[in-house]
């Protein structure tokens, strides 16, 4: 990526933020009034007037509305108050009504319990303090984007956002990005739980993202993930060895304990605590992208886990853990169907 920066290229940069919402050139910091008019009231305009966005309960907030052609580079947004699960992104593209991406905002950037921090350092996504979440997946879009988010809690929520684009003529065959949110709890005894399914069209899976809740004693992560591939059936093409094989470690990430661990590529970035009086469950939150080994699909794509632990005699036990996820993928499709989204008890974190 650095070689790139000695080429000369026909891009017009430009952001979206609550200070220029439209991305116009030369349009920036122009607010006489906004959310910060008390404290520039000495200075006036052009002093961090409106720096951010309220949104009230149950409203659904609007970050950008370009018209044009390009690609959105990078997405940094915070929430002053921490509120969980309770804001709900939503990407458009080229005028789509069904969205590209939808998922919480905090487990968009894989941090499901964003009340409580853990740094993340990777090529795709970054949270630093205190909680600066960061995406770096590429959104090409032909016509236009749109950004939104809901509120579905009882209290307002000031958000700071920028959204960096590049205007400009795509390559020819760019495809969408998208990110699908799901959440069962607790899994039915004996099914896989399912990241992804019903995709249509020609693309390529780029990152998994689990926030896994374990119900119960022991090691949790002997399932498998697979992957069905253009048209497979009841056997994947692609099936991995173990969960933390998938997710790039080994032996149930055991040194002496759970280790954390970020990477480029793959990490688990959160080991929930047990040592709270009412907190006796673990939970694990991992990522893996999928930059240099992308998933390549023609036709169709599914993709599942299992859910498996041990019980006595070393015989596997089938898992009824809390398990949720966003898949990440590029395709050329924009109309594939999805499950109902759930509603805020459906999200709730127990």
């Amino acid at each position: 990526m650095l070689s790139s920066l000695t080429t000369k290229k026909d891009i017009r940069s430009f952001s979206v933020s609550p200070e220029n919402l439209t991305g116009e050139k030369g349009k920036g910091g122009l607010a006489t009034e906004g959310s910060a008019s008390w404290a520039a009231r000495e200075l006036g305009q052009g002093w961090k007037v409106n720096p951010y966005l309220v949104i009230q309960p149950g409203e659904t907030a609007t970050l950008a509305d370009i018209k044009g052609q390009g690609a959105v580079k990078h997405f940094w947004i915070t929430e002053v108050l921490p509120a969980g699960r309770l804001l709900i992104l939503r990407i458009y593209f080229d005028g789509s009504e069904k969205p590209a991406v939808e998922a919480p905002l905090s487990d968009f950037f894989a941090h499901a319990d964003s009340c409580d921090f853990r740094q993340l350092s990777s090529l795709a996504m970054c949270v630093n303090p205190a909680k600066g979440m960061n995406c770096y997946f590429e959104m090409p879009y032909y016509k236009s984007f749109r950004f939104e988010v809901e509120n579905i809690g009882d209290r307002a929520c000031n958000l700071y956002y920028q959204i960096d684009c590049e205007e400009k003529t795509l390559p020819e065959g760019s495809l969408y990005f998208h990110a699908q949110f799901r959440r069962v709890n607790p899994l039915p005894y004996k099914e896989n739980y399912v990241i992804l399914d019903n995709v249509k069209g020609c693309g390529h899976y780029v990152g998994t993202y689990l926030h896994w809740g374990v119900k119960s004693n022991g090691w949790w992560g002997e399932g498998e993930i697979k992957f069905y591939i253009d048209g497979d059936t009841d056997f994947p093409t692609i099936c991995g060895t173990g969960t933390e094989d998938y997710f790039c470690g080994s032996c149930n990430f055991d040194v002496g304990g759970y280790r954390e661990f970020c990477t480029p590529y793959v990490g688990m970035h959160k080991v929930g605590t047990t040592d709270d009086t009412y907190r006796c469950q673990k939970y694990f939150d991992m990522y893996r992208w999928h930059i240099t080994d992308p998933v390549y699909f023609k036709e169709d794509l599914k993709v599942t886990i299992q859910a498996l632990g041990w019980r006595s005699d070393g015989r596997y036990l089938p898992l009824r853990d809390d398990i949720s996820s966003v898949a990440y993928w590029y395709s050329d499709n924009l109309d594939d169907e999805y499950p109902p989204f759930p509603d805020k008890d459906g999200l709730e974190l127990i």
